[in-house]
């Protein structure tokens, strides 16, 4: 039987984890949209996408541009990780087969980097975000709503009397 304490430990884990990533991939999707931090925006991203052989280039670039911008966004909040996570991982294997496929090291262009993104992505697939969402955030919102609700609402019975006073 799983602990509170480990239950929250897990949550944590998970919350941190989708953090980074989110962090990691907004960032990289930015640079591919609208060349933010040093990228080339669609049309540079296009342009290198075309000369190692990307097939349709410009439409290639803004997809994986928005996969990871938007797919970013969607882990940071929790609220559809799993399936989210599924088309940024393909986007991390897309770039293995494509532009880190000459070996492992990162420092020498080999997929290292992709490979465990992609992996801890599939992880989340498999896993779920946890319960620190957004939309456990309004759900547990919505919960103590209703029972505070709910007992301002309850009849208040009388001692002994069998009166009902509202």
């Amino acid at each position: 039987m799983t602990t509170t304490i480990q239950k929250r430990a897990t949550d944590t884990a998970l919350l941190l984890i989708r953090t980074v990533l989110a962090a990691v991939f907004v960032f990289h999707g930015s640079q591919k949209l609208f060349g933010w931090f040093g990228g080339y925006g669609i049309a540079g991203t296009a342009g290198f996408m075309e000369t190692i052989g990307i097939p349709f280039p410009t439409l290639s670039a803004l997809l994986a541009g928005l996969t990871e911008f938007a797919g970013g966004i969607v882990l940071l909040v929790g609220t559809g990780t799993k399936i989210a996570a599924i088309p940024m991982a393909f986007t991390m294997l897309v770039a293995i087969a494509t532009v880190h496929r000459g070996g492992f090291n990162a420092q020498s262009g080999g997929m290292e980097y992709p490979l465990t993104l992609g992996v801890v992505l599939v992880a989340l697939a498999l896993m779920g975000p946890g319960h620190f969402t957004v939309a456990d955030l309004f759900t547990g919102l919505r919960r103590r709503i209703a029972v505070s609700s709910a007992e301002r609402a309850r009849p208040i019975v009388a001692k002994g009397a069998g009166v009902v006073a509202q």
